[in-house]
């Protein structure tokens, strides 16, 4: 099983790995991140450790 790199959408590390080689670079990370500068993060719900 892959670690969890972000709760709020699920993503492993595998996720993002293949993300990379299909897309050359990661998109989901880039989607992560748009989503912490909006405010919209889930974080302190989502994962069991909190932000």
């Amino acid at each position: 099983m892959s670690k969890i790199i972000c709760h709020c959408f699920g993503f492993t590390a595998k996720d993002i790995e293949q993300d990379l080689v299909l897309n050359g670079r990661s998109t989901l990370i880039e989607r992560i991140k748009a989503t912490l500068k909006s405010g919209q993060s889930q974080c302190a719900t989502k994962n069991p450790k909190g932000c």
